[in-house]
């Protein structure tokens, strides 16, 4: 007798291990820690401007903008910018802050059509002129944009066609601008590794990362929610990448017709003890919650020593440091959420701030998705929902335009 099914089951980790391991020989993100460097930083050391403008939205921004918010400390003297919106009044805002005759403008579109990235694009071309003195793009090495970039002789970074735009931080999407923000993009990627080579050699990181994949999928009907409170301002970038990772990619509709998904939520603590964390602690059990910790900041700020009239029974905070105080205040959440002991909750330590850590955290939060994605049996690298709204958009804006 033969036995054939096309219905969904939870996976085996054997099973879950073998498809990643088969996947990362198709799926372009996964090897991109071992690539070669050396064009970005050679390019990086041509760069004159000041300002240094990003034109792109979604993968194309988001993953920067992460590592740059992370690492701005340790950033040159140039001054990066975000280009992201079709909101004029944003739009005019941001432009008006920079030095057009100071400035390099990197166009990053995948598909090389996306409308905002291509909207800004044109009305940058208005105002200014963009030519291959100070102008690049970024894009696959088919695309209209990279035909837009060979025309007007610009110089031209490739996308992967194997890698998707939201796992695409650490092509030249991400790379390129980092590099010229004076970031050591080496050791980015040496973060990147360390999740890699740790998990297919089936290390610590290989029981973290499967046991928490595990947890999540077999209780993600009950716990659809998954919140990622994070103990610095520093990391709100990663937030907002974090947002787009999870949401776009395993929202799907999985091998048996059935809806999946999973509700990604983004905190900064302490800013969100003072809102969601009372959502938390005693609204609907729907939700897991990861907290990310920085062992140290790195900054020696300290309260001073002083008495304010009438405030006399805070003294108790002079002269404690205020990384001390973020780090208990993110314990003191933590311990409270585990007193109730019906919140799954997890911690992640980041040991520092430096392009190591911001790789090795990435990457395992890329890894994550795709094994989550492997057990709910869904395709993790396509967008139709997002396509279909982009159609429609398409269309309407022909309309509007006759």
């Amino acid at each position: 007798m033969d036995y054939t099914k096309n219905f969904y089951q939870i996976k085996s980790n054997e099973e879950i291990f073998y498809k990643i391991s088969r996947e990362k020989e198709t799926i372009g993100y996964y090897n991109l820690a071992f690539q070669d460097t050396s064009e970005f930083k050679e390019y990086a050391k041509t760069v004159t401007q000041q300002d240094i403008v990003i034109v792109g939205i979604g993968g194309s921004s988001l993953g920067t903008y992460a590592i740059h918010k992370f690492l701005q400390h340790k950033e040159n003297m140039k001054k990066l910018h975000f280009l992201e919106s079709t909101d004029p009044l944003d739009l005019e805002r941001r432009v008006s802050k920079l030095d057009l005759d100071d400035t390099l403008f990197i166009i990053i579109s995948k598909s090389g059509t996306t409308i905002e990235t291509v909207s800004i694009l044109k009305y940058l071309t208005s105002i200014t002129t963009l030519d291959k003195s100070n102008t690049i793009c970024i894009t696959e090495d088919d695309s209209k944009l990279n035909t837009y970039a060979k025309t007007n002789d610009m110089k031209t970074f490739e996308i992967p066609k194997n890698v998707g735009g939201r796992f695409s931080v650490f092509t030249a999407v991400g790379l390129v601008p980092m590099a010229i923000m004076g970031l050591n993009i080496d050791e980015i990627l040496t973060g990147c590794k360390t999740i890699y080579n740790d998990y297919f050699d089936r290390g610590d990181y290989y029981l973290s990362i499967m046991e928490k994949a595990r947890f999540i999928v077999e209780n993600k009907n009950r716990f659809n929610i998954n919140v990622v409170f994070s103990y610095s301002s520093l990391l709100e970038g990663f937030n907002k990448w974090y947002v787009q990772l999870w949401g776009e990619s395993l929202g799907k509709i999985n091998i048996n017709q059935t809806k999946q998904g999973l509700t990604p939520v983004a905190l900064t603590g302490p800013i969100d003890q003072h809102s969601f964390l009372q959502l938390i602690m005693e609204g609907k059990r729907d939700k897991t919650v990861t907290f990310i910790k920085v062992a140290d900041f790195e900054n020696e700020l300290t309260i001073p020593d002083i008495t304010l009239p009438g405030l006399e029974e805070l003294d108790y905070t002079n002269n404690i440091k205020f990384k001390n105080i973020i780090n208990e205040q993110a314990d003191a959440t933590i311990e409270a959420i585990q007193n109730l002991k019906d919140i799954p909750c997890d911690i992640i330590t980041i040991e520092s701030q430096n392009e190591y850590n911001i790789g090795k955290l990435m990457y395992s939060y890329e890894l994550l998705t795709s094994i989550v994605g492997s057990f709910v049996q869904i395709n993790t690298y396509d967008q139709p929902g997002v396509e279909a709204g982009k159609i429609i958009l398409k269309n309407k804006l022909k309309a509007d335009n006759k």
